[in-house]
């Protein structure tokens, strides 16, 4: 089966090159009640949020992005993305301003190191759809294009100086708001970090403004290789053909592109919306890579599943689903704790080198462990025991 993907819905009143144009998008943002009351019939509830902004999150969307929602149905699954509601100011179960403990794992300007490895470099604060789940109200949304000049020498003399670092993560923000110059030197001068060996950008530019993924972006990326493209697409209306188009584009320069989706209530808290995102994500080369459990942040109760029902949906998906298409279900722990992930329980019983099983089809059968006597180590294990040591021994 070949997929076929919809253009958006571009207003007879703008020219074509215009709506192509990515900084055209930018410029033309809706931000206020008054640009989203010229392509929305806005509810009480919808006035409401747009009222209690200030308190709780900016608002701001591409033309791109606010076209594929519903002008009238209040419950489009787009339109809970980018349209506040009243019940943001409303107190949560949960409401925390800082889910995932940034600021204690914050130890220099721009800078989110959690785990070993890799770190979080913000590049900037300003994204082109702020979505109403987002997770770092605390940080985005200042609209200060990029980082400032000492800062970002700061940022870049702690990544040098962690030597156990190997990935260095671009986020914000949006990485992809900023002009293709100013990302090249980023990615220049991190490339110049002998022990800096992965780059990932994390964006959701090929989703509300696709139009920003370029021949000339795609080369200046792939001259940094290895770079990898973390992108966020929720639902598979996003997929319209400016999007493939901008995907492909990616791929066919040999960036990898992975998806990392947020399961949110009334938006793709369903398998079947899953499973068709993620067998179209992969029909574009595109691994379907994380399917997170939103984060508690201020604002997101409506728009939160409970664990138990993001487990259902994910168990359905379990064996009816390439292994390919299957994304990974997580749950980042709160206040710092990292990643945790999430999968269904097969297991029915357990006794000393022996469990058994009963799959997702039904089928019982039972593993037995081999001897422990007949155990091998692999001859060659210590010639990689120094990048071991050196991933165990790194300090934060």
């Amino acid at each position: 089966m070949k997929f076929t993907f919809p253009p958006s819905a571009k207003p007879d009143t703008i020219a074509i090159n215009d709506w192509m144009s990515w900084t055209w998008q930018l410029r033309h943002s809706l931000k206020s009640l008054e640009d989203f009351s010229q392509s929305f019939e806005l509810t009480e509830d919808e006035v409401r949020g747009f009222a209690g902004a200030d308190q709780v999150f900016q608002i701001r969307s591409t033309p791109y992005y606010s076209s594929l929602a519903s002008r009238t149905n209040a419950v489009d699954p787009l339109r809970r993305i980018l349209m506040p509601s009243g019940r943001e100011l409303t107190p949560g179960a949960q409401a925390m301003l800082d889910p995932l403990g940034e600021k204690r794992n914050n130890p220099a300007p721009r800078i989110i190191h959690r785990y070993p490895d890799r770190l979080l470099f913000l590049v900037t604060d300003t994204c082109s759809v702020y979505c109403r789940y987002c997770t770092r109200k605390h940080f985005t949304g200042g609209d200060q294009a990029f980082v400032r000049s000492a800062e970002y020498d700061q940022a870049l003399s702690y990544i040098k100086s962690k030597t156990g670092l190997r990935e260095v993560i671009l986020s914000g923000g949006d990485p992809l708001t900023l002009s293709d110059a100013i990302l090249d030197r980023v990615l220049s001068d991190l490339r110049s970090i002998e022990h800096v060996e992965i780059i990932r950008i994390g964006t959701r530019m090929p989703v509300v403004c696709p139009m920003r993924i370029t021949e000339d972006l795609a080369r200046m990326i792939r001259k940094h290789k290895p770079v990898y493209l973390m992108t966020h697409f929720n639902h598979p209306r996003e997929l319209t053909r400016e999007a493939a188009a901008g995907l492909e584009c990616l791929v066919d320069h040999g960036i990898p592109v992975f998806n990392q989706l947020v399961l949110l209530n009334g938006v793709n808290n369903h398998p079947a919306i899953i499973q068709a995102l993620s067998r179209r994500l992969l029909f574009l080369r595109v691994k379907p890579y994380y399917m997170f459990q939103c984060d508690p942040s201020e604002g997101t109760d409506h728009l939160r599943t409970s664990i138990d029902e993001s487990l259902e949906i994910q168990r359905e998906l379990w064996g009816r689903l390439s292994g390919l298409a299957m994304p990974s279900l997580s749950v980042d722990i709160p206040d710092g704790g990292g990643k945790a992930g999430l999968v269904p329980n097969f297991e029915v019983e357990k006794s000393p080198g022996r469990r058994a099983f009963v799959g997702w089809d039904g089928v019982r059968a039972e593993y037995i462990d081999p001897a422990k006597s007949e155990r091998l180590l692999p001859f060659d294990a210590e010639t990689y025991s120094r990048e071991w040591d050196e991933l165990k021994n790194a300090k934060l």
